[in-house]
């Protein structure tokens, strides 16, 4: 299981999201350019002492994370609104890219038409979306209980 950022732009939500990385083993690709620098002290902040526990793929473009994706033969899950397809009745595979795109305005139709499957998270009519953390905090929830993927230990 890997989770993707498409060029994130809030450092505490991407801080968040390595953290979320960091306790379930998953990777966490990021696709520049972010809308921060990775060293930001917000950034650091909320990922804590835990970003050294995460394995952290930067790709500098969205090009090269296709390109990489494609040749490893990955399947790729966008998370968003403009889907009708909810993320509990969608069947993942341990090896899924679970993709979350930019806070300020979600991903490009390139991306829409890239991604294998679109996943919607369900809410109340009217409000626009969950903060992506959340979001993504949901669909790894769903993604590793269906995957048997979720750690054991004591932790």
């Amino acid at each position: 299981m890997r989770i993707a950022l498409y060029e994130p732009d809030i450092p505490q939500n991407t801080g968040t999201i390595l953290r979320l990385c960091a306790c379930f083993g998953i990777a966490a690709h990021l696709i520049e350019p972010a809308g921060f620098p990775v060293d930001d002290r917000a950034f650091r902040r909320a990922g804590m002492d835990y970003l050294d526990q995460v394995e952290i793929v930067r790709h500098k473009s969205w090009p090269d994370f296709e390109q990489w994706r494609r040749r490893e033969g990955l399947r790729l899950l966008l998370f968003t609104t403009q889907s009708a397809a909810f993320y509990l009745d969608h069947s993942y595979r341990a090896d899924d890219i679970l993709l979350f795109g930019r806070e300020s305005a979600g991903v490009p139709d390139a991306v829409h038409q890239a991604a294998d499957a679109r996943l919607k998270i369900p809410m109340r009519e009217g409000l626009r979306s969950l903060n992506v953390a959340m979001a993504a905090a949901m669909a790894v929830g769903e993604a590793m209980r269906q995957t048997d993927g979720i750690p054991s230990g004591t932790a």
